[in-house]
């Protein structure tokens, strides 16, 4: 879709341009930020925004350059050499580059590999900010817990193939299956209130500390049946379904990690 590969067949549309005839024009419509890092590293941060441009013939482009160093915290480091940045800033850098002409496709591979906590939130909140300003992103990540927090759209592919492509709460809906639930009773349930609660395959920890298995449509069930046996509890936990887990029934491989998990905002 940027145009560095040229495909073998099919037609793509970017914007409303044609790839083939409006090559220049769907270059403006997107902005890549490629997992590795590469620059000129004798260049300042803000002469990299400013030749980025440039390139784009954007003269006077200096109010949304700031506005992007500020979004990414990279205000103090406006005048430093690219070469003196961190991992992180540079991972930054690479993002407001891709954004300094507005694309409206945003495409990400892999922006958060490497980073630490604090950056990977900072990003995502940032991700969404600019998401519900109108801009289209495609992001690609290995972090599945990432995919679930930032996409209403997720596609999967499984050694080239698609395996899932549809929007993330119904994918999450279609194999939701059980959730967990753990309850701490203010007493240990005996009697007819633990023979009822047997149809949600309890399990106890501790005397008064239960772990059930329950379908989501069957949460209602369980309450009414606490409180058909008043059942008080302290505490109460519930775990939703990852998507992980829908991952790993997707592919039916068994295995602990993606070979590539491809993601749409």
């Amino acid at each position: 879709m940027a145009g560095n590969v040229r495909k073998t067949k099919g037609r793509v549309s970017l914007g409303g341009f044609d790839l083939d005839r409006d090559e220049l024009a769907t270059k403006r419509v997107i902005g890549v930020v490629p997992q590795e890092i590469a620059f000129d590293f004798v260049f300042t941060v803000a002469e990299v925004l400013k030749l980025q441009s440039g390139y784009f013939g954007l003269r006077n482009n200096r109010d949304w350059i700031d506005r992007l160093l500020a979004e990414l915290a990279l205000e103090d480091k406006r005048n430093s050499r690219v070469r003196d940045l961190s991992g992180g800033m540079k991972r930054r850098l690479l993002i407001a580059k891709a954004l300094v002409h507005r694309p409206q496709l945003l495409i990400l591979d892999e922006p958060t590999a490497g980073v630490d906590i604090q950056l990977r939130r900072s990003l995502h909140d940032f991700l969404l900010r600019l998401h519900r300003t109108g801009t289209t992103i495609i992001l690609t990540t290995h972090y599945l817990e990432e995919a679930e927090k930032l996409c209403n759209r997720v596609v999967i592919i499984d050694q080239g193939r698609i395996v899932a492509d549809e929007p993330r709460q119904e994918l999450m809906a279609r194999f939701a299956g059980k959730i967990n639930v753990r309850l701490r009773l203010e007493e240990t349930p005996d009697g007819p209130g633990w023979e009822d609660l047997q149809q949600f395959r309890p399990e106890r920890e501790e005397p008064a500390l239960i772990r059930l298995q329950v379908k989501k449509e069957g949460l209602a069930d369980l309450f009414q049946t606490l409180s058909r046996h008043r059942l008080s509890f302290t505490d109460l936990n519930i775990d939703q379904p990852k998507l992980e887990e829908v991952y790993l029934k997707l592919i039916n491989h068994g295995k602990e990690r993606p070979d590539e998990t491809v993601t749409i905002v």
